[in-house]
């Protein structure tokens, strides 16, 4: 099997009433599906936009909002999130909005071990950010992979391999595996997290 097989598929949902992005730009070969969320009264949407979404093909997606009414887009995202997840639990859930009331919502599926995260800007999601993760110098490297730890909250990976495989996820799978030990490693050295045999705990900090 591919290593490409095992990348988790990559949800986007933004709420283009709060969050106007111009353009998207995504790692090669990586699995995103992007859903763009209308509002009734938004008619018009940057010439720039439209050609990127047409460059996704079937991996873009406009919902029109056919109401008005107050939090009608939100509750038409959490239905099509909703959906997707029935599909492919494994997924990652991405919500671009500055709306913090999704943040209760996101509580609860996370407590259902669902991945799922709310960001201010498209360009915050993990696997965009670390696009470049191959280039950046270790502790950089390191810093992307405690932020993205934290935010999993109790979801972690308990084990060294299930850790390499996520810090090579997070990284778009350009990391060999003498790279991803050194981050293990130098993490354990710094206190991060905890190694016994194969066992991690963490003791992750900002």
């Amino acid at each position: 099997m591919s290593d490409t097989k095992k990348v988790r598929n990559n949800y986007i949902f933004v709420d283009f009433e709060n969050v106007q992005p111009t353009s998207f730009e995504f790692p090669k070969d990586y699995p995103f599906k992007v859903i763009i969320f209308v509002g009734a009264s938004q008619t018009k949407i940057p010439i720039e936009l439209v050609t990127s979404m047409q460059s996704l093909g079937n991996n873009a997606e406009y919902i029109i909002i056919s109401g008005n009414g107050k939090n009608a887009l939100d509750f038409h995202l959490t239905f099509y999130l909703g959906k997707l997840y029935e599909k492919d639990s494994n997924g990652y859930f991405h919500i671009i909005s500055k709306d913090t009331g999704f943040d209760i919502l996101i509580k609860h599926l996370k407590e259902k071990k669902v991945l799922v995260n709310r960001y201010n800007n498209i360009d915050d999601i993990p696997a965009l950010k670390q696009s470049n993760c191959e280039t950046l110098p270790i502790d950089k490297k390191i810093y992307l992979v405690v932020d993205y730890l934290i935010k999993r909250g109790n979801a972690k990976p308990r084990k060294i391999k299930t850790l390499s495989n996520t810090i090579n996820s997070i990284c778009a799978r350009t990391l060999n595996n003498t790279q991803l030990d050194t981050i293990i490693k130098t993490m354990a050295k710094e206190k991060l997290i905890l190694i016994d045999g194969e066992k991690i705990t963490y003791t992750l900090k900002r």
